[in-house]
């Protein structure tokens, strides 16, 4: 399997709750080494977020079979598979690409219990991309930060919950946006992330940024990356740069 984790993948952006098609993410090489990897006529798969947001789902789809061809990556099939269309995860050895799409991590995290995504990504052999929250739960124990209001000071909301087990990395994806942002009343990067990444290294991402992880586990970043460890953050890549992650992240 070689995996993309994106902030962003591209592909759609919303114009005054319009979802428009757009190529994928060409920042930092993104788009070329996907097309270096795409096999022709690829069998496509994707993941929703929100199982039972049809709308969002659908428009997703058609959005992602314009994105395609926009980029250059021919296909002979793209399905979405929501609670509507459950057992394509089936169905998934026969993929050659399968694409995790973003949204509510936890509600998303749900979902894929609920199909055994998990279990059943242990016969697929292609091309993984995800973005944003898809690339959260991609990770052994995910971190789903706080993103919807009251979740922040919920007692008994969970932060850390158990993923797809592809990767030992956190991300924490939209960070040029985020860094700044306040929820419930706090700091989403000093008051939260921060005391959050005393439990586990939690790695953040800006819009455009990626993390690549080859056949043999190599796992690289790149693009602008910042890592928060121990309470404290450091940025660790830039763009048009690229860093190999090592110790924990790739053993």
């Amino acid at each position: 399997m070689h995996i993309f984790l994106t902030s962003i993948l591209g592909g759609s952006y919303k114009i005054e709750d319009v979802r428009i098609a757009c190529p994928l993410l060409s920042d930092n090489g993104f788009l070329k080494k996907v097309r270096a990897l795409w096999p022709k006529g690829a069998k496509v798969l994707m993941f929703c977020a929100s199982p039972d947001n049809y709308e969002k789902n659908d428009s997703l789809l058609d959005c992602f079979h314009e994105a395609l061809e926009m980029s250059g990556l021919s296909f002979s099939s793209i399905k979405m598979c929501d609670d509507r269309t459950e057992s394509l995860v089936d169905s998934i050895g026969e993929m050659d690409v399968v694409i995790l799409t973003g949204g509510h991590v936890p509600t998303q995290n749900a979902f894929f219990k609920k199909i055994g995504l998990k279990e059943k990504l242990g016969s697929f052999d292609g091309i993984l991309m995800a973005l944003s929250a898809g690339s959260m739960n991609c990770a052994e124990t995910v971190y789903a930060g706080p993103e919807l209001e009251g979740e922040a000071i919920d007692p008994n909301y969970q932060r850390w919950i158990p993923g797809l087990g592809l990767t030992d990395v956190n991300i924490y994806p939209h960070f040029q946006y985020l860094r700044e942002e306040t929820l419930d009343g706090l700091r989403l990067t000093e008051d939260i992330t921060m005391p959050d990444s005393k439990i586990h290294e939690i790695l953040a991402l800006n819009d455009g940024s990626y993390i690549e992880i080859d056949e043999t586990g190599e796992t690289t970043v790149h693009g602008e990356a910042y890592l928060f460890r121990d309470g404290a953050l450091e940025q660790i890549c830039s763009d048009q740069e690229s860093v190999k992650l090592k110790g924990r992240y790739n053993e």
